[in-house]
């Protein structure tokens, strides 16, 4: 009996080692990707989803996924620099340009490169944008009949405990709140003091904005920071949410390009499998998913976006200013701007 337990025990020493001989043979078919949320869904048919599996049946190289907040994922790969363990980040603006000036990206122009435009590109290689997107809000449709139209309108009583926006500095639609607020009141002053009367209104904190949509569907919330991109992409499983884009009194509303933008990480142990990845992600076949699948916009001007829902999002920025922010700018004064909205809110 005991013999044959050693035996046994043996054989399954030999067998795992085995298995780890064969991962080590295997390591070099694969790429671990760290991403800022949006793009993955529990459904399995989000953008990365669809993509990723292409991609892998097409070059055999399995894509290990790592999600995180926008700024949360740039803060993990900073900490890992010696010791990098991802060859591709993609995450939204300002936390790419953040990443790029830390020094945590290497240049490199995918294939297409030259059809991406300019403001979603850095001109020296460092990132390109994989799925344009735009910064919005939401709402409850089914306790709202319109929504909130201007900023004075969401200081109402009514919001009271039932207003949320992400946490900026940690998730990149939260850090929107503060751009878009800094760009529509004039600057950093008056944005603040506006935020500071909002904050009244505020549930408070949240590391995740895509949190945030299933409160507002389900009436937990009224009304959300969010983006077009996760507001389409959820319309089907969480119908009672509708995007807006509060404005100035008297003036138009505003938004700007909130980009899901990937780079190649500096270091990173599979760099030609990264390289591959960051090809196929802005190539004509994974771009044209990207509407249907992921609910934003193809980052490449040669993809024309195709289907109901490129269709509505095109409808939804209908009569909506689009502004550039001064990303270089927002990058060096962040910390500036969010020690000031924490003085202002207290958070």
């Amino acid at each position: 009996m005991r013999h044959t337990m050693r035996a046994g025990a043996a054989g399954a020493l030999l067998l795992a080692l085995l298995a780890t001989a064969c991962a080590g043979e295997d390591s070099g078919d694969e790429v671990t990707v760290y991403s800022a949320d949006g793009l993955k869904y529990q459904s399995g048919d989000g953008f990365y989803d669809r993509a990723f599996k292409q991609f892998e049946e097409e070059t055999g190289v399995k894509v290990n996924y790592v999600e995180g907040g926008s700024g949360e994922v740039v803060q993990r790969l900073t900490r890992e620099r010696n010791n990098t363990k991802a060859d591709v980040l993609i995450t939204l603006p300002p936390f790419i340009q953040q990443a790029q000036s830390r020094g945590l990206l290497d240049a490199y122009r995918p294939a297409g490169w030259e059809n991406i435009a300019d403001p979603d590109k850095d001109a020296d290689g460092m990132w390109t944008a994989v799925v344009k997107n735009y910064f919005c809000f939401i709402y409850n449709t089914e306790e709202l009949d319109s929504p909130p139209e201007t900023w004075q309108d969401l200081l109402d009583s009514s919001y009271k405990g039932r207003f949320q926006y992400s946490t900026p500095g940690v998730a990149g639609d939260g850090t929107a709140v503060v751009i878009k607020s800094m760009h529509d009141f004039g600057g950093l002053e008056p944005a603040m003091e506006y935020l500071e009367k909002l904050q009244v209104n505020n549930v408070g904190p949240s590391a995740s904005t895509g949190a945030l949509v299933p409160k507002v569907d389900k009436g937990e919330l009224l009304v959300s920071n969010s983006d077009v991109q996760m507001s389409f992409a959820n319309r089907e499983a969480m119908p009672n949410q509708d995007i807006f884009f509060p404005a100035m009194e008297g003036k138009a509303p505003t938004t700007f390009s909130l980009p899901y933008a990937g780079g190649l990480v500096k270091g990173g142990p599979q760099q030609e499998n990264a390289q591959k990845l960051l090809d196929y992600l802005v190539s004509p076949e994974a771009q044209e998913l990207i509407s249907d699948a992921g609910g934003g916009f193809p980052s490449r001007t040669d993809v024309t976006p195709q289907g109901e829902y490129a269709e509505r999002a095109r409808k939804a920025l209908d009569g909506v200013e689009i502004f550039t922010p001064d990303w270089r700018t927002i990058d060096k004064e962040l910390d500036s701007y969010l020690e000031a909205w924490r003085e202002a809110t207290g958070s």
